[in-house]
């Protein structure tokens, strides 16, 4: 019995998959078991074919394929080049089960690119349980940016089979790529930023309140609720937010580009964050993931490490709504059903935007509102309490005016974050400021004495939530590391409350 290993889906992580073979003596058939897609019992034919067209007898014998473990459901057309090696390769007396092998086979013999390759190697890679695969050789481009793995690709069947003949001698033919990004190191650790800034801030005139909001928002990755009339800047500030968040380490580019191949797009290693977007009359599945017989990812698992913008928000339906509070909360979105039981990684930004009421002129001084106080009312309980908890900023922007003018830009914007974000790693904090647990709390949300007599009578005059308390302070941490302060100060207590969604 020959062994070479190979990998399939499990959720949104790879699972490896021994790929087995034996030739025995009995009528000549070609079966593959072990809960094989179609896809895979198509790759017979492709198997055929190829090791025909390069002057490989078939031998005249009971084939028998076996992907191993058998409990769990293969799909992929990246098991055609195990397959075929297997079957080409019977009489090598040679160990191959430490090799890993993947390709989608043509009827010639060519070896094809697959884009499901990229998040299966990436998996595997920091699941630390690979070290070297045969590939196409059209994806050693993007896949020799996953680090610690060697890489041997190959166009044709027969230069595969010429590869693991000759295993002992065989050298990579990729290097690891590191990320060309302007970046800085903090203990030994690079961070990698874009600085070219598509969409500016200087494009946002006025509403200097959002745009400190804004900012605040994207160094601590603090939620964000934005509230004005039509046509303010609600959705140009939520654009172009994307572009001032802070760095990324080489892991998370190589997530986020994980991601993408996983919704079908070519992976770019842009050290950019996500930026999700789902219409208002989106499914929950779509929104959430999910579906019968298998939990596939939804737009919150794809805004991961990055932004997720709903546009007008009560227009979502409360189901969405309410289930959107757990990720929120956890920063995980586990979607259960009766074939599988999926758990997803979610730390996102949410940022959200609203009109004031159904026709959105309550707040414009020059626009008579049509709404009823009843309309009103019914419009703002569409989203409840404890979801609203769950956002650290709520911002009602300014009434729009011809002398308004452009302040800030990205690039001065982005360069604040950036120092907050130094700031913070300095003194050893590992997650945002917006998701840090109730010890870290404790230990880096340090309160003046003066800040501590403000947050106690606001808390008595506005009876504020244990979790409401805790958002203020990080908000306070926020606002302080951007002033360079060590401590939280009443100012900054201050302002973090002025942030307060007003009922």
């Amino acid at each position: 019995m020959k062994m070479v290993s190979c990998a399939t889906y499990e959720g949104i992580e790879a699972k490896v998959v021994q790929v087995e073979s034996t030739l025995t003596k009995g009528l000549p058939s070609f079966s593959v078991v072990g809960m094989a897609s179609a896809s895979i019992n198509e790759a017979k034919e492709r198997v055929k074919s190829a090791l025909l067209s390069n002057e490989f007898t078939f031998p005249p014998k009971r084939i028998t394929i076996n992907l191993a473990p058998s409990d769990v459901k293969k799909e992929g057309s990246q098991f055609d080049l195990s397959i075929a090696l297997l079957i080409a390769l019977d009489y090598l007396q040679d160990d191959l089960s430490e090799w890993f092998v993947f390709g989608e086979l043509g009827l010639d013999g060519a070896i094809k690119e697959n884009i499901q390759l990229y998040p299966l190697l990436l998996s595997l890679a920091n699941q630390k349980i690979i070290k070297k695969a045969v590939v196409p050789f059209e994806s050693l481009d993007k896949l020799s940016k996953i680090p610690n793995i060697e890489f041997y690709g190959v166009k044709r069947l027969d230069e595969a089979i010429e590869l693991l003949k000759n295993s002992a001698s065989a050298l990579p033919n990729s290097s690891y790529k590191k990320i060309e990004y302007p970046c800085y190191k903090i203990d030994e650790q690079e961070y990698y930023f874009d600085n070219n800034y598509v969409e500016n801030f200087l494009d946002v005139k006025g509403q200097e309140i959002a745009k400190r909001a804004a900012l605040i928002s994207a160094a601590g990755f603090h939620n964000l609720l934005l509230e004005g009339s039509p046509g303010c800047g609600k959705s140009m500030i939520a654009q172009r937010l994307r572009y001032i968040l802070p760095p990324l380490n080489s892991d998370e580019i190589l997530d986020i580009a994980k991601l993408d191949a996983l919704e079908a797009k070519e992976p770019d290693f842009k050290p950019l964050r996500s930026y999700r977007a789902p219409h208002h009359s989106s499914t929950t599945a779509s929104v959430f993931g999910g579906g019968s017989h298998k939990a596939k990812i939804g737009e919150v698992g794809l805004a991961h490490r990055g932004i997720l913008f709903f546009d007008e928000l009560p227009h979502f339906s409360r189901v969405v709504l309410e289930a959107l509070r757990e990720p929120l909360q956890d920063n995980k979105i586990r979607i259960s059903r009766v074939n599988s039981k999926i758990e997803y990684p979610s730390d996102f930004l949410f940022v959200s935007a609203m009109n004031p009421c159904p026709c959105g002129n309550l707040l414009n001084e020059h626009k008579e509102c049509r709404c009823s106080e009843l309309e009103v009312q019914r419009y703002k309980n569409r989203l409840s309490d404890p979801f609203l908890d769950r956002i650290d900023l709520c911002v009602v922007m300014q009434q729009v005016s011809l002398n308004d003018k452009a302040t800030l830009s990205s690039q001065e914007m982005h360069k604040q974050v950036i120092e907050v974000h130094k700031r913070v790693k300095a003194r050893g904090q590992i997650p945002f400021t917006a998701k840090l647990s109730d010890e870290e709390i404790q230990r880096y949300c340090v309160l003046s004495d003066e800040a501590k007599d403000v947050l106690e009578i606001a808390v008595q005059r506005y009876a504020l939530s244990f979790r409401s308390i805790k958002k203020i302070q990080k908000v306070s941490r926020t606002i302080a590391d951007l002033d360079g302060s060590d401590i939280i100060g009443r100012r900054h207590l201050l302002e973090a409350l002025s942030y307060r969604r007003r009922s």
